[in-house]
């Protein structure tokens, strides 16, 4: 009888593979809900208390979900016990800026070409646009091997 511990069967490149589905894309629209509101809130907060451009706030609004999304992504979505580390970090961070220029694209080309649109509008908009960008990175390139 073998005694070795059981093991995942998660390959080192997708940490997604084993996981019931229902499982895998609740907690993808969960991790997504909470860092599309630590997003929203940051850029309500920077326009109506601290009178920031939208612009501006956004940025601030996008690092704060950033960090956000990475901890909520990595045990919600992709079920990991194991403790964080700076190399996943840094591969999320990349993705994540990657996808949030993407999405900050999005929304100023919305309020640009739509001046009336309210922030929150162009936000959701822009988020959608890069939420498919974000899944693939993340599920192929920061969290793997993190299992």
């Amino acid at each position: 009888m073998n005694s070795a511990p059981l093991r995942s069967n998660r390959s080192a490149t997708d940490p997604a593979r084993d996981l019931p589905p229902l499982r895998h894309w609740g907690g993808f629209l969960l991790s997504g809900l909470i860092a599309l509101s630590c997003d929203a809130a940051v850029l309500q907060l920077g326009i109506l208390v601290f009178g920031l451009h939208p612009l501006a706030a956004r940025l601030i609004g996008i690092s704060i979900a950033m960090v956000a999304g990475w901890l909520a992504h990595r045990r919600l979505t992709f079920s990991l016990t194991t403790p964080p580390t700076l190399g996943e970090f840094t591969r999320y961070s990349a993705i994540a800026w990657t996808t949030a220029a993407l999405n900050y694209a999005a929304f100023a080309a919305v309020l640009y070409f739509w001046p009336a649109a309210h922030p929150l509008l162009a936000l959701a908009v822009a988020s959608i646009v890069a939420t498919f960008f974000a899944y693939i990175g993340m599920r192929y390139g920061a969290f793997r091997g993190s299992h």
